[in-house]
């Protein structure tokens, strides 16, 4: 009851179980939860306290897990198992606050944190626990994974499904990134439209009168060079036609 409320009654998993670990102890942010039996299934992480009350975990909320032998951050070698949840056992008051964990929790941008520790008495079991875990957390590739910067290599990763499931959401670059994009053809076209605007200002400073050492040369190396033949040219034409 009240504090160990996530705790339900269910039946042990029969599928797909990779590994199962017998006498675990649970702990959930520092405190036992009792011990049990460990399921690492392939779909989803149980553990079930041997009077048949668990929880289980969905890979998708394991952001991490690990084997951790280090005695000083915790008495017993383990597998540690970082969970994007809030569960219930931590809210109550007698559970003891990490030293600045109150202003973190207060702050809404926080994503909710648990951390369970699961200490099998066989300490020779962890690693196998561990790959059991890595096999399963591979079959639920994280969906948010796709607009980070592990980029998929190879067939693994279906560009056209991608798009499709994207939908009409537009991509947004930076201008940096959106540099980086263009080809090469787009990259010298930008270039000529920027030497050409260049060109036009410059010109625009003669128009008004304004005549710099540099609009000169500027405009005499540009367009008046290129354009005065030609128009003289077509006058030329022109009259001889009259």
């Amino acid at each position: 009851g009240g504090a160990m409320s996530f705790l339900k009654r269910f039946p042990p998993p029969a599928e797909g179980v990779r590994h199962q670990q017998p006498d675990t102890e649970a702990v959930l942010a520092g405190r036992t939860l009792g011990a049990g039996t460990l399921y690492i299934a392939e779909s989803r992480l149980s553990w079930l306290e041997n009077s048949g009350v668990g929880f289980s975990l969905d890979y998708p909320s394991i952001s991490l897990h690990a084997v951790s032998r280090d005695l000083n951050a915790y008495p017993w070698e383990h597998l540690y198992v970082m969970v994007n949840a809030k569960f219930e056992e931590e809210e109550t008051k007698e559970a003891p606050m990490a030293e600045g964990e109150e202003e973190e929790d207060s702050d809404d941008d926080v994503e909710p944190i648990a951390e369970f520790r699961f200490v099998p008495s066989d300490k020779s079991a962890l690693e196998a626990m561990f790959s059991a875990m890595c096999e399963c957390q591979a079959l639920h590739p994280d969906p948010d994974d796709e607009d980070s910067d592990n980029d998929y290599e190879g067939e693994e990763y279906d560009v056209e499904a991608h798009e499709l499931e994207q939908g009409d959401i537009p991509t947004f670059y930076t201008y940096e990134e959106g540099l980086s994009h263009l080809t090469a053809e787009g990259q010298a076209t930008l270039e000529r439209l920027e030497g050409m605007l260049a060109q036009s200002v410059s010109s625009q400073y003669n128009m008004a009168g304004v005549r710099t050492e540099d609009s000169i040369r500027e405009f005499e190396d540009g367009m008046e060079v290129d354009v005065a033949p030609v128009v003289a040219g077509q006058f030329e034409d022109a009259e001889v036609d009259h």
